[in-house]
């Protein structure tokens, strides 16, 4: 669909240095991802954060083991989170739909075709889909690898455009992104190897990293979908991307074929 577009907005653009769900961040995405409607581009919007969400909300005084915090403080977070896009998108009049799934609905059979029908009938009616990983029955295998994963199968079963994964740094680069002499690659042929470049780092908030949103890119990539990694913590970040893509820091993924 030539304006529809997938939005993954990661844990770690989320959440502030102390943990805590930044809710000033998630109120400007909001505000970005409304724009987007009223210029006529259908979102459909991937977010972290639950479980970020969940661990302020509870003191646990006994030790939980790491499937136990996941399923409680994501049990927890997900009702929080849902409920702020709720808030944020109700002042522009966007009515939300929730849409939590686990890697077998992406099997060949009833439930892929069910959650596509799902997803299809809300964007026939304006309602924006935000979605996210089960966290409560997925764990170890039945797991994605992070929500980079998820998008993109989102991004190629709804036949996406686009699929925007908004990191905290510009995108991919041929050195680390501290050092002042690494530079910043904006745009990656089909075919075009950069795992030189990927170290296999995970995020300080999820469990994703630049390694998972290159594997994703160039996957996706290769079903013919443009993929942009950029910096979520960019003012207007999803709007330059629209308006002065050529002037605005990014890796861009062209697709195999032309959307």
């Amino acid at each position: 669909m030539e304006k529809r577009i997938v939005i993954k907005v990661g844990s770690n653009v989320l959440t502030r240095t102390d943990g805590k769900l930044d809710v000033t961040r998630m109120s400007a995405i909001v505000d970005q991802v409304a724009w987007l409607r009223r210029h006529g581009y259908e979102v459909i919007l991937v977010s972290s954060g639950a479980v970020a969400c969940g661990r302020r909300e509870l003191q646990v005084e006994h030790e939980l083991d790491s499937v136990e915090q996941r399923q409680l403080y994501s049990a927890l977070g997900q009702v929080k989170l849902v409920g702020l896009y709720y808030d944020l998108f109700r002042e522009y009049g966007i009515h939300v739909g929730q849409v939590l799934t686990m890697k077998e609905n992406f099997e060949p059979g009833e439930q892929y075709r069910n959650q596509r029908a799902c997803m299809t009938v809300m964007l026939e009616n304006n309602v924006l889909p935000i979605v996210n990983e089960n966290d409560t029955v997925s764990v170890t295998e039945l797991m994605f690898t992070d929500n980079d994963e998820l998008s993109g199968l989102i991004a190629q079963m709804m036949q996406a455009c686009t699929l925007i994964l908004l990191s905290n740094i510009d995108g991919i680069y041929d050195g680390h992104p501290d050092n002042p002499a690494s530079h910043l690659i904006p745009q990656v042929e089909p075919g075009c190897d950069l795992s030189q470049y990927i170290k296999e780092e995970k995020s300080a908030f999820g469990r994703g990293g630049m390694h998972s949103k290159y594997t994703t890119a160039t996957r996706v990539q290769q079903a013919g979908i443009r993929v942009i990694i950029a910096n979520g913590e960019r003012d207007n970040i999803l709007i330059d991307l629209m308006e002065h893509k050529d002037e605005t820091p990014q890796t861009e993924f062209i697709p195999m074929r032309t959307c």
